[in-house]
């Protein structure tokens, strides 16, 4: 397959991203760097496209790759956040796109969710001096995240949620892809919020399978045995 790649750069760090591939996006110094990383994670992405039930045959080498924009980064990138919103970003889901899209959200948190799991009572490695997040802050990391997508989606979190901060991610994640959904079909949200410049549903997407994504290969990264998604 051909795959579609969006370059963000910032002088200090790039993105590359498959904007067909919501959550499959990496960051380096260079843009030349970044692509490498890329495709490297193919075999760490498979997994969410597996649960998708979507197709992915990957390139293997940069010669299966189209740049399809250059976007230009500021602090977001360079702190590491995949910030910049492609043209193609704002264009309308079609039924058969918003189905596809959705998909590969859950599944990119159905990942997520798994390896987590399996983290349980296992020790994170520490940075050269020792930092990094332990497994119930990352996960709490990765709540707080999702509460504010949605809110950038335009959405209120639901009540429920916010009451209780231990409450399990599925309601939140429920409301974002209702809220997407409604956006992507032109109806109202159910409960919406004053945000001054909503994300498109496509860039919403991106940004919340990225994220999990980033954290889910962070935790395998850091177990002392490595967590893996298993084949099904």
């Amino acid at each position: 397959m051909t795959l579609k790649v969006v370059l963000e750069v910032a002088p200090k760090r790039a993105f590359a991203s498959a904007i067909d591939w919501p959550g499959w996006s990496r960051a380096a110094k260079t843009p030349d760097e970044a692509l490498e990383a890329l495709l490297a994670y193919a075999p760490r992405y498979a997994p969410v496209a597996r649960r998708a039930k979507t197709s992915f045959r990957p390139p293997a080498t940069v010669r299966g790759v189209k740049f399809v924009e250059r976007l230009t980064g500021g602090g977001g990138t360079e702190f590491g956040v995949p910030g910049s919103m492609a043209k193609s970003e704002r264009d309308p889901l079609d039924a058969h796109d918003l189905k596809r899209m959705l998909a590969l959200l859950r599944a990119s948190w159905a990942v997520f969710d798994r390896v987590a799991a399996g983290a349980v009572g296992v020790e994170l490695l520490k940075g050269p001096r020792g930092g990094g997040r332990d497994l119930p802050k990352i996960i709490g990391h990765v709540r707080e995240a999702e509460v504010a997508y949605l809110a950038q989606l335009g959405s209120r979190s639901p009540a429920a949620a916010d009451e209780d901060p231990g409450r399990p991610m599925a309601l939140l994640r429920r409301t974002f892809t209702d809220a997407l959904t409604a956006i992507a079909t032109g109806h109202p949200v159910a409960d919406p919020r004053n945000t001054q410049k909503p994300w498109p549903p496509r860039y919403a997407v991106r940004r919340s399978a990225w994220h999990v994504l980033d954290h889910a290969w962070e935790i395998q990264d850091r177990s002392r045995r490595q967590v893996t998604e298993p084949r099904r």
